[in-house]
């Protein structure tokens, strides 16, 4: 669901914000993530570094910067990672030199990760980071949508169930939890946490010289 994005309602100046969307594999967090970019020009998908494999369609520095396993660790040793994890197989990592100058100008940064990622860049950014965890309605339908997908086997899906239920062990590291069990729904709740957060007044850097403004008296 495309739309024009939204004209800033914060003419003030304010600092950008860390957006995480968490979920367990099939609860929503990709189509979440999608359609927040769709709907809202302000804020972009952090672009991580990983060693999968390039699948067809994607782009490199696009969807992701494609190295290998010994340039991603070197990366590690030299601290150019907020966070990194290994996912099933493969090492996931966000740029750090790009997102902190990304927040001085106001620029929002979505970030789809796990719980393990979550965890990192809240240690390495925490006020400026906002938390959301998306779960499945119920763990048959968690497994139903796994199913549906047609594109894992049966030990993969059940691999993913039981990493899911290990991420959802985690659902109180969060600020935000959100039940998808109606996407429109889901969706609507996202974009009003999104709005909310961009209003705090720590972010509205440029408040100060607003109010100073208006407190000088009148001549």
């Amino acid at each position: 669901m495309a739309s024009t994005p939204p004209p800033h309602d914060d003419a003030l100046h304010r600092r950008g914000l860390l957006f995480i969307l968490s979920s367990p594999s099939g609860a929503g967090k990709t189509t979440i993530s999608r359609r927040l970019l769709a709907h809202d020009g302000h804020i972009q998908m952090s672009v991580s570094v990983t060693t999968r494999p390039m699948r067809p369609g994607e782009v490199d520095g696009k969807d992701y910067y494609f190295t290998d396993q010994p340039d991603f660790d070197t990366k590690v040793r030299d601290g150019q990672f907020l966070e990194w994890a290994h996912v099933f197989g493969h090492s996931y990592g966000t740029p750090k030199a790009q997102i902190k100058a990304g927040l001085k100008t106001g620029q929002d940064f979505l970030f789809d990760i796990d719980w393990q990622g979550t965890q990192q860049l809240y240690q390495k950014a925490e006020t400026d980071v906002v938390r959301v965890f998306l779960l499945p309605p119920s763990l048959d339908e968690l497994r139903r949508r796994l199913t549906a997908r047609a594109t894992d086997s049966a030990e993969v899906i059940a691999s993913r169930m039981a990493r899911a239920q290990a991420e959802i062990s985690h659902w109180d590291g969060y600020d935000y939890v959100v039940v998808n069990d109606d996407i429109d729904v889901c969706f609507a709740k996202v974009v009003q946490i999104l709005a909310a957060e961009r209003l705090r007044r720590a972010r509205q850097t440029g408040l100060i010289g607003f109010v100073r403004e208006l407190m000088k008296p009148e001549i």
